[in-house]
């Protein structure tokens, strides 16, 4: 993952490894262009909705998702959140 800008990010097969790595280690010493932001849910889950939608839109969903990384039940609940937000 390095392209010269620093050094590469050790391997870290747990999390005590990563905590210990992230306590010491000077992260500006680091490479870091190959990272991409990542978004954490915390909230419980509480409430379930089921609805219905045309075939060719939930493709489109669920492609969407997939250049994202991300599951498609969480791309539209995002775009839930972005509109009520407004």
């Amino acid at each position: 993952m390095s392209n010269g800008k620093g050094k590469q990010m050790p391997v870290l097969h747990s999390d005590e490894e990563a905590e210990a790595f992230v306590a010491n280690a000077d992260l500006s010493e680091y490479d870091l262009s190959g990272f991409k932001p990542v978004q954490f849910e915390f909230e419980k889950k509480s409430a379930q909705l089921n609805m219905r939608l045309p075939e060719a839109l939930l493709s489109a969903i669920k492609a969407k998702a997939q250049e994202r990384g991300i599951p498609y039940t969480r791309l539209i609940r995002e775009a839930l959140e972005k509109t009520v937000a407004k």
